[in-house]
Parts: structure tokens; sequence; C-alpha cells
């Protein structure tokens, strides 16, 4: 019995439309911090959307593949697979440098 899920999530902020990659066990409430400006590396970039999510039932697994979206191919692969058949602008995304 699966107890917990973890997310791996895609923000895109409305500002400057760049993206910014994390992982939570609790999308909802993890957005919500997003967009209330409680997260110090987003909230000078609100409002933010969500605009891609991925569900994993072990928290190792979706970490690695937090790691796996920030960087080279799976990163190329994920701008491909948001701009296909949506309103996402590829020209500006990217991911956003995080102190």
């Amino acid at each position: 019995m699966i107890l917990f899920m973890f997310y791996v999530y895609v923000l895109q902020s409305e500002k400057d439309n760049k993206l910014y990659i994390g992982f939570t066990s609790d999308l909802r409430k993890r957005f919500q911090e997003h967009n209330r400006g409680e997260v110090r590396s987003t909230s000078y970039r609100r409002p933010l959307k969500l605009v891609y999510y991925e569900a994993y039932a072990n928290d190792n697994i979706a970490h690695k593949r937090e790691r796996q979206l920030k960087s080279g191919k799976a990163h190329m692969a994920l701008i491909k697979r948001l701009t296909q058949g949506s309103e996402v602008d590829p020209s500006p995304l990217r991911i956003a440098d995080v102190n």
C-alpha cells in the first residue's frame, strides 16, 4: 500500500517565463508556498503556474528524476515536451539561476 507520493514538478514564472524544477511530497502545499512568496528562489518571480509534474512512490527515484530534469538531455527533452502543442513559449525557457 502506497501512503505517500513524491512529486517532481515544473513551475513557470509568468513574470519572466523561466522554469523552476523542484521536488516535494505535497504538491498542492508546495505550489501555494511558491505563489505566496515563501520559497526564496522563486519569491521574486511570482506569479507562477504549474506546467508539469510527475508522481513517484519512491522518494529516491523522484530525487534522481529531479536532478535529471535539471541538466542535459532530460532537460532538453522536458522543454520539447512542454512546448509541443502548448501555450508555453520555448524561447525564454531555461532553468532559473538559484543561489
